[in-house]
């Protein structure tokens, strides 16, 4: 396989981009963020491409940021960089996504997955947005759209535990359009993805634009406090003693600065 960071063909109408850093859990560092940029200017630009579909390489899809990237300094890249985290949470795009998940997505890469227009994952895939524990907050989408799209409690619940929850409950919230059996997730999208590219693409072009009226004005008005608390935290020492925390594999000592 290709040492590229993220892979992308093309075929029958359809995009297929692959975080390529199974080794790393497919972790968002720097590389990936240009990749992913260059990946759905793609997209975008080939009248040929009808829908996309986003996966990760390996047993699952993505770990999130790239911690390592992010202790050594480079979170900013990572999460502020043009489109926001990867490269994508924040893209205006006119094209649907799907994420196709195994294995997990957590963190910026449940996010990525809250990012795309539809989603389907393995049986056995889980899910979290764990910042908390780490010092940091869900700023790449997670704490601005999860409410939108699920029950404010169980919002609630998923962003203040930090706790992992399967792919059965996705489903059954809303997050999920179809759990299918493990290794079948890229299978079930290419599917799905080929019933919306034989429609009219500017009827489809439309009806993405209508649907993202829903979020569109909450969005805007939220992402820049969104960015202000991530950078504000980022910043903050117990930021720093999470990211150390967990690559050194310990138990984080917090105090509150």
């Amino acid at each position: 396989m290709s040492n590229d960071p993220v892979l992308y063909s093309v075929a029958d109408g359809i995009a297929t981009i692959t975080l390529n850093r199974p080794d790393q859990r497919n972790a968002i560092n720097p590389a990936v963020c240009d990749a992913m940029r260059d990946a759905f200017d793609k997209v975008e630009a080939d009248p040929d491409v009808r829908v996309a579909i986003l996966t990760g390489a390996g047993k699952l899809f993505c770990a999130g940021m790239d911690l390592k990237a992010f202790a050594g300094g480079a979170g900013d890249e990572i999460l502020f960089g043009q489109y926001g985290f990867g490269g994508f949470v924040n893209r205006a795009r006119t094209k649907p996504v799907i994420a196709a998940v195994e294995g997990a997505a957590l963190a910026g890469g449940f996010e990525m997955m809250l990012t795309c227009d539809l989603a389907i994952a393995g049986q056995s895939a889980q899910f979290a947005l764990p910042e908390p524990t780490i010092g940091l907050v869900a700023g790449a989408g997670g704490a601005i759209r999860l409410p939108h799209y699920i029950s404010r409690v169980r919002a609630n619940e998923i962003l203040l535990t930090g706790a992992a929850f399967g792919a059965s409950d996705a489903a059954d919230w809303g997050l999920l359009n179809k759990v299918v059996p493990d290794g079948g997730a890229l299978a079930a999208a290419q599917t799905l993805a080929a019933q919306i590219a034989r429609n009219a693409p500017l009827a489809v072009r439309a009806t993405m634009a209508l649907s993202a009226m829903v979020y569109a004005e909450d969005e805007a008005r939220n992402w820049p406090e969104n960015d202000r608390l991530i950078k504000e935290l980022g910043q903050s020492a117990d930021a720093r003693e999470g990211a150390r925390a967990f690559v050194e594999k310990r138990p984080p000592v917090w105090k509150g600065t």
